[in-house]
C-alpha cells in the first residue's frame, strides 16, 4: 500500500489523485468527456419532451422513466460489480449506451417526434446506467492511496459539474444552430473516450473473492447500511433534498412563464446549476478534511433547500441564477460528504452494493424529484412547487438530525485498505 500523502492545507480541489495515478487520470478525463455528452443528451430529452407536449408533468415523467428501472436495476447491478471483474462490467455498459446515444441521434435525424420513443430509449440507457454508475464508483479505492479518497470523491464531482455546466451551454448554442439531432450525435461520439480510459484500468476483480449475485447479495448490502447508522442518515439526507427539493422539471415552464422560453436562457438555468456544483467541488479543500462529515451535511442540505425555495421566488434572471448557484454548491458538498462516508465504512466485498444504493441515490432518486416537482406544478404552479420543496427540504433534514443522533458524534477515521496505484503510463 503507498505511503500516506503529506497532509495538505488548501482552499482548492486537491489535484494530488491525477498526479499519484495515471490510471485515475486517464479514467478521470475519459469520463469527463463523456459526462459532458451526457448531459448535452439530458438537455435535448427534456426539451425534445418539452416542445412536443407542453407540459412539466411530461418532463417530470421522463424522469420516474429513468427512476424506476435506476433503482431497482441499480441494486443488482451492485451485487454483479461484487462478482465479476468491474472492468469488464463497465466496458459493456458503456459500449451499451453508446448505442443508446445513437439511437437517440437516429430518431431525432428522423424526426419521429414520438413521446413514447423518448421514454423507451430513457429507460433503455437509465437501465444500463444502473449497473454501470456502481461499477465504477468502486474503481476509486484501488486507484489512488488510502488518504487521498476524499480527494478523489471531490474531483470526480468536478468532473460532473464541468460537464454539468459545459453541457447545458454547449447544447442551448448547438440546439440553436443545428437542432436537437447534433446534441445527441455528439453524446453518441464521447463515449469513444470514456470506454478508453476503462480499457486501460487493470483487471478489477473484487477481493477476498465475490458474493454470488442475486437477491442475497442485495440484502446483505442493505443490511449493512441499515446497521451503520451514520451511514443509513446520510443517504436518507440526500433523498430528502432531491426528492422534495429537485426544480430541473421546472426549469423549461420556468423559462417560458419568465424569460420567453428561450433555449439560451433555459441552458443558462441548467449552466447556473452546474456552476455552484463546479464551484463547489473547485473550492473542496475545507471539505475534505472536515471530520464531522455527516453533521456538516445535513448543514449543506438545508442550505440547498433554502436556495430552491429563493429561486421560486425570484422572478429576475440575475437573482434566479445567484440561487441556483448557491444550491448547486451545497449540493456537491453534500455529495462529497455522503461519498466521503461511503468509502470510509464500506469494505471492498460490499463496495459495490454500497455504491448501488449511493447511485440510485444520487442519480435515480433526483428523478424521481423531478417527477415529484413536475406533479406538484401540474396541481398548482412551478413556483409554488419550487419554493414548498424548498422548505419541505429544509424540515426534512432538521428531523432526520433528530432521529439519528448518531450524526453528531460521528468523526471520520478511515481504516487502512488495501490500494493500488499503477504508475506505469
Amino acid at each position: 500500500m503507498p505511503a500516506p500523502s503529506r497532509p495538505r492545507k488548501s482552499l482548492t480541489a486537491d489535484l494530488r489523485p491525477l498526479r499519484a495515478s495515471p490510471p485515475f487520470r486517464r479514467l478521470w478525463f475519459g469520463s469527463t468527456v463523456s459526462s459532458l455528452g451526457s448531459a448535452m443528451t439530458g438537455f435535448a430529452v427534456m426539451l425534445q419532451t418539452y416542445d412536443l407536449t407542453h407540459s412539466s408533468f411530461a418532463v417530470g415523467g421522463i424522469g420516474l422513466a429513468q427512476a424506476v428501472p435506476g433503482v431497482a436495476f441499480g441494486l443488482f447491478g451492485g451485487s454483479f460489480a461484487d462478482a465479476v471483474d468491474r472492468r469488464r462490467l463497465v466496458l459493456l455498459t458503456s459500449s451499451g449506451l453508446a448505442g443508446v446515444s445513437a439511437l437517440f441521434a437516429a430518431q431525432a435525424f428522423a424526426d419521429l417526434r414520438q413521446l413514447w420513443t423518448l421514454y423507451l430509449l430513457a429507460v433503455v440507457a437509465a437501465t444500463l446506467q444502473a449497473v454501470d454508475g456502481p461499477a465504477r464508483r468502486t474503481f476509486l479505492p484501488r486507484l489512488v492511496p488510502t488518504d487521498l479518497i476524499p480527494a478523489g470523491v471531490a474531483l470526480n464531482q468536478v468532473s460532473f459539474y464541468i460537464s454539468f455546466l459545459a453541457g447545458p451551454l454547449l447544447a442551448g448554442v448547438v440546439t440553436a444552430a443545428g437542432g436537437l439531432r447534433v446534441c445527441y450525435l455528439i453524446d453518441a461520439l464521447s463515449f469513444g473516450a470514456s470506454i478508453y480510459g476503462v480499457a486501460r484500468l487493470p483487471a478489477m476483480p473484487p477481493q477476498n473473492g465475490g458474493a454470488r449475485p442475486g437477491v442475497r447479495a442485495v440484502a446483505e448490502g442493505l443490511r449493512f447500511i441499515f446497521r451503520h447508522r451514520v451511514l443509513a442518515a446520510a443517504f436518507l439526507a440526500d433523498i430528502d433534498a432531491t426528492i422534495l427539493g429537485m426544480p430541473v422539471a421546472l426549469f423549461p415552464a420556468l423559462n417560458a412563464e419568465r424569460f420567453h422560453g428561450s433555449p439560451q436562457t433555459l441552458g443558462l438555468l441548467n449552466a447556473a446549476l452546474a456552476a455552484g456544483g463546479l464551484l463547489g467541488s473547485a473550492l473542496s479543500g475545507p471539505a475534505a478534511r472536515v471530520s464531522a462529515k455527516a453533521r456538516a451535511m445535513l448543514v449543506t442540505v438545508m442550505v440547498w433547500g433554502g436556495a430552491i425555495a429563493c429561486f421560486g421566488i425570484a422572478r429576475v434572471l440575475w437573482l434566479d441564477i445567484a440561487m441556483l448557484v448557491v444550491a448547486g454548491t451545497a449540493d456537491t458538498t453534500t455529495v462529497i460528504f455522503r461519498g466521503s462516508i461511503m468509502q470510509a465504512v464500506a469494505p471492498d466485498r460490499l463496495r459495490g452494493r454500497v455504491s448501488a444504493v449511493d447511485y440510485a441515490v444520487g442519480n435515480s432518486v433526483p428523478r424521481l424529484g423531478n417527477f415529484e416537482s413536475g406533479a406538484v406544478a401540474a396541481l398548482t404552479t412551478p413556483t409554488i412547487s419550487a419554493v414548498s420543496g424548498g422548505l419541505a427540504t429544509m424540515v426534512g433534514a432538521a428531523l432526520i438530525r433528530l432521529a439519528f443522533p448518531a450524526v453528531a458524534h460521528y468523526r471520520e477515521r478511515p481504516e487502512p485498505a488495501p490500494s493500488t496505484v499503477t504508475t506505469s503510463m
